[in-house]
């Protein structure tokens, strides 16, 4: 028997026991004052930045008073006046000390690159994060074997720049991937010769055929990258479900996008006996997790991050409200802020969320800042998008692989323009956009109104994309892999054009159903 066979059971006892103590903890703990002690020591730990020595960080004694000190920033605003001009080499400049990393990320939908600091401090955040969702996950499941097995985790490549000495960039899961403790790298999957391959097709290959026979106990990634991975698990094995290729699977973590229009195919492709988890980290730091208890995400408050939340309908305006745990209330959309120990003050990450509880704070993903459908005056956000486009599969027993809409502008009207690629296409096509069309109805006033005979939107139109051809789009665009995720929403036009462009001219469009 090899040591680490004989390792795996003591780990995993091990971890339960962790698991127990760090809910405690957590339950333990009084969420407000928590966070407030959290600014409190971030504004210490980073006083004597020039950042700190700005915003006079030494004087601020309340949370108010930070919220009088430092305003709110965008990225583009915080490069603007922090880091363009050092790049790359930030020290003691929003944060003391050097920073290690810079996490590469275009956002969603806006092409120019990002480069946010990942701090020492902030790696040990995200672990942080990590293993308390998976210490929910367990408590939950006292008969997990998680630890018994690997633990899959679908990134970018490992492969890193080094722009300056003591600096790397890249992608965020390959700067986690690096900084797997040495002892847990014989419970993960890939091995780092794999996770380094900057091909994505050949290393999706790699990937599925080398994962085939390991005993994957825990796969997480963006839903769908995970899906292409699963579908070529499947081909090799000559499998219905995923659960006939990893009998040992426990747990499926998704996060990265609203995961409502993932489900149904997710059900069906999982097989009995896999569970479905929700994350919700991004490149700032790890926000929250999905509770097993309640199916909610449960904000992390303990890990070195400040959040404030200014309502959506205010964040435009000259003076938003900011509000944190003390001031939250229910059932309100937010945009989240982000104060962290990588050195983002008052930071806006373009997210958007709703509290459905206060103690515990649990939150709901409800959009981007900048995911908007209103071309035409309708006013969508992308929750309400999202919940439509789920609820049009229920209704015509369709699985949604892949989607996106845009408006396409025809003189003084104009209409929506749905791209879908299904993995179980709806029998009535029709059925599928007239659901997704009174849903929306239902939902927003706005779109209603403008949907109103004689107004001027007429029903969206509706293009299929065949199998593989957000792939092939996103390949063409050089955004495959890794962290990319398709965009779904266009306000402008432009992606929706370019995407029913790419789609006709390879072949990939199907059946279409005009506006």
């Amino acid at each position: 028997m090899s040591p680490i066979s004989v390792l795996k059971p003591l780990v995993n006892r091990g971890f339960h026991a962790y698991a127990g103590a760090r809910c405690r903890e957590l339950a333990g703990l009084d969420p407000v004052e928590t966070q407030r002690r959290q600014l409190m020591a971030l504004l210490h730990a980073a006083r004597k930045t020039r950042f700190g020595r700005d915003h006079r960080f030494d004087a601020i004694r309340t949370v108010a008073d930070y919220q009088k000190a430092v305003p709110l920033r965008t990225y583009e605003d915080l490069w603007r006046d922090y880091l363009r001009g050092p790049y790359p080499i930030y020290r003691d400049l929003t944060w003391p000390g050097l920073v290690p990393y810079l996490a590469l990320t275009s956002g969603t939908t806006q092409g120019a690159t990002k480069y946010v600091p990942v701090t020492r401090e902030m790696l040990a955040s995200n672990q942080l994060g990590a293993k308390t969702m998976v210490a929910h996950h367990m408590r939950a499941h006292p008969r997990s074997r998680l630890f018994r097995g690997r633990l899959f985790f679908l990134g970018g490549s490992t492969a890193l720049e080094a722009p300056a000495p003591g600096v790397r960039q890249g992608d965020l899961s390959a700067i986690a991937s690096l900084e797997v403790s040495p002892w847990l790298r014989s419970f993960t999957f890939p091995p780092v010769d794999l996770a380094h391959e900057t091909d994505w097709d050949r290393k999706l290959n790699a990937l599925a055929e080398r994962s085939l026979h390991e005993p994957i106990t825990l796969v997480g990634g963006v839903p769908s990258w995970l899906l292409m991975l699963f579908q070529r698990l499947m081909d090799l094995k000559g499998a219905k479900t995923l659960s006939e290729v990893w009998p040992s699977l426990e747990v499926v973590v998704h996060g990265g996008v609203k995961f409502d229009p993932y489900e149904q195919t997710f059900r069906k492709v999982l097989g009995a006996g896999v569970g479905l988890q929700e994350t919700y980290p991004c490149s700032e730091g790890f926000i929250a997790f999905g509770d097993p208890e309640t199916g909610h995400l449960r904000l992390v408050f303990d890990h070195g991050i400040f959040h404030e939340f200014v309502p959506v309908d205010e964040l435009d305006g000259p003076n938003p409200t900011r509000h944190w745990l003390g001031t939250v209330t229910t059932g309100r959309n937010y945009a989240i802020v982000v104060s962290t120990c990588a050195g983002m003050w008052a930071h806006i990450i373009g997210d958007t969320v709703r509290f459905e509880s206060l103690s515990p704070p649990l939150i709901t993903f409800t959009g981007r800042t900048k995911y908007t459908l209103s071309a035409f005056g309708e006013h969508l956000i992308s929750e309400e998008v999202e919940a439509a486009i789920a609820s049009a599969a229920v209704a015509t027993g369709a699985a949604v692989r892949e989607w996106h809409v845009g408006p396409v502008f025809r003189g003084a009207l104009g209409y929506h323009q749905y791209v879908v690629e299904f993995l179980t296409e709806p029998t009535d096509l029709t059925a599928f956009r007239d659901a997704l069309d009174v849903d929306l109805r239902e939902r927003n006033a706005d779109y209603q109104a403008h949907r109103a005979e004689g107004v001027g939107l007429p029903a969206p139109a509706l293009l299929v994309a065949r199998p593989g051809g957000f792939e092939s789009w996103m390949r063409a665009r050089g955004k495959l892999g890794g962290q990319n995720k398709v965009p779904r929403m266009d306000n402008a036009g432009t992606l929706t054009a370019g995407l029913v462009e790419h789609l006709r001219s390879t072949g990939a469009a199907g059946p279409e159903l005009t506006a």
